[in-house]
């Protein structure tokens, strides 16, 4: 038999302690503040809620539905799953709005502002800060989420589920921070993000999209340090839970190179094809995540396909071909029926590039890493065909977190969400099964990494004032009327403000109460059995002035 390291040791007792715990789950203050309004409403739903599941569960053979979560990176709302917006930008997303169609667009889903947060979010149904976690950074940091946290994939495990991760998964370098290690049965992904993958190659140089990284833009014989540069990262790794992972594709002293960066792409394409049918053949629900790298991208193909003709914009066109591909499979192994797909972008575009890569704001103003609506407002659709009608929209408020206590209430699977911390996913099946007007939210908490930037309450918005200043001072706006958060009126904030900062007060309560776990730390790299020479180094490196 083999040996448990101490860290899985950790991790298993660490999972023990917080699953299938007594008493409700903690719930920030503002929630609580709502069930005190609608306690008794929502209470009545609910038994109308837990027989119709009842009901599904028994046509599909007392079988839960599978999972598919399709998560796009840096894609801005409008950007796919409409028509008239496709004329708007020259990209063409047929599949994706063929999915639009069949199923429920959440018309008002919000994210955290960067992929880090979004996807802590999802996982752990908790805001990013509650869990220490801000932007993972591309270089070497000895962090990432704590083995502490519990993941949706481990909470749909308790229940039956097989799982599997393929792509991108940005949630830090060390052991306890990979997806093997966080609830997946297996999985594919690159240890950081495409800053690395795609900017930080010859080729984006010579498309001017990364300035003074490669060795050959320039020769300066007055440098010293050698190891400014990140140096001998570790690329994409493949591992089965309770093994050591394994990189793959790149020998010792190889270069990364924007070919190696397509390549990925496509094999991540063809592992997610080869999971969904290993996943199909086994008797158990599934919860499988798709997680692309494209549509960023940082050179131009030598042949555009799309009209817009952008680096990214091609990309996201060739993305929702192999979308269309993902889901007509689906359809060929008979799992339509009894299968659950959401797909939406994980926060606004990388404005950074916006004129050159072909994505825009469009209707909301801001991109990746800001608080404004185009930071954190994307498309997102759901498909549960028999439950969800076609061509259905909803304009209720959603959150990223929501869809962890979501998934949990319809696997059956609430009793394993952890009552020992504030959990800020809501449980939006209602929203699903009964339609538009059944969120359990009218709020959004907005945080820049740890700091809180701005409050949304229905169609209203309160920018926090800078410290020292007065709740009178801070801008509030109306959404509906000002989608690009361009006109403050004091004639809201005049009203709002003390209820704004009533509901902060709220918050910041909650967190008193229930303090934030800290974030995962160890050595990168540990639990990956044949690093490259070059990476080794640069992990010593790393050590040495740790």
């Amino acid at each position: 038999m083999k040996v448990l390291s101490a860290f899985l040791l950790t991790l298993c007792i660490g999972i023990a302690n917080s699953f299938a715990q007594d008493g409700p789950i903690i719930r920030d203050g503002e929630f609580t503040f709502l069930l005190a309004q609608k306690g008794d409403e929502w209470k009545e739903q609910d038994q109308r809620i837990d027989a119709r599941l009842e009901e599904i569960r028994a046509a599909n053979d007392g079988r839960p539905p599978n999972i598919l979560y399709i998560l796009i990176d840096d894609v801005s709302f409008g950007q796919m799953g409409n028509r008239t917006l496709n004329y708007v930008t020259g990209i063409e997303t047929p599949n994706i709005n063929e999915l639009a169609g069949e199923g429920l667009s959440l018309m008002r889903m919000y994210t955290e502002p960067s992929c880090t947060p979004t996807r802590t979010a999802m996982l752990t149904g908790r805001h990013p800060v509650r869990a220490g976690v801000e932007e993972v950074k591309v270089a070497l940091v000895g962090e990432g989420l704590s083995a502490e946290e519990v993941t949706i994939a481990e909470i749909l495990k308790e229940v039956g589920y097989n799982t599997a991760h393929v792509g991108k998964w940005h949630q830090g370098d060390i052991e306890q921070a990979y997806p093997h290690n966080q609830g997946f049965d297996w999985a594919a992904f690159p240890l950081h993000q495409q800053v690395q993958l795609s900017l930080m190659t010859r080729e984006a140089m010579t498309a001017n999209n990364m300035l003074g990284f490669h060795a050959s833009g320039q020769n300066n014989q007055f440098a010293i340090d050698q190891r400014f540069k990140p140096y001998g990262l570790v690329t994409g790794v493949e591992a089965e839970a309770g093994a050591k992972a394994r990189e793959v594709g790149m020998d010792p002293g190889e270069e990364w190179t924007q070919a190696k960066y397509e390549e990925m792409n496509e094999r991540y394409q063809r592992q997610i094809l080869e999971q969904l049918e290993r996943l199909a053949g086994e008797d158990a629900p599934f919860f499988l995540q798709y997680w692309p790298l494209y549509p960023l991208n940082f050179v131009y193909p030598d042949q555009a396909i799309s009209r817009n003709g952008g680096f990214h914009a091609d990309k996201l066109q060739l993305l929702d071909g192999w979308i269309g591909d993902l889901l007509a499979r689906v359809d060929d192994l008979g799992l339509r029926d009894n299968t659950i797909v959401v797909l939406m972008a994980d926060n606004g575009l990388m404005y950074h590039y916006e004129g050159t890569s072909g994505l825009n704001q469009l209707i909301y103003r801001g991109g990746k890493t800001q608080h404004l609506e185009g930071g954190v407002r994307t498309d997102a659709f759901i498909r549960w065909p028999g439950v969800i009608e076609p061509g259905n929209a909803a304009g209720d408020i959603v959150h990223v977190s929501d869809l962890f206590t979501t998934f949990a209430r319809i696997a059956d699977a609430t009793d394993y969400i952890p009552r020992d911390r504030v959990i800020d996913g809501l449980d939006q099946t209602a929203l699903l099964l009964e339609g538009e007007g059944n969120s359990r939210r009218d709020y959004v908490y907005v945080y820049e990494g740890t700091v809180l930037r701005s409050v949304v309450k229905q169609e209203f918005k309160m920018h926090l004032p800078a410290p020292g200043q007065p709740g009178a001072a801070a801008p509030v706006f109306n959404i509906y009327r000002d989608p690009r958060e361009e006109h403050p009126q004091v004639g809201y904030s005049l009203w709002s403000g003390a209820s704004f900062q009533d509901m902060v007060k709220r918050h910041q309560l909650t967190i008193a109460n229930h303090p934030h776990l800290p974030l995962g730390k160890g050595v990168p790299y540990e639990g990956i059995e044949n690093l490259r020479p070059e990476s080794e180094l640069t992990r010593e490196v790393f050590a040495s002035w740790q």
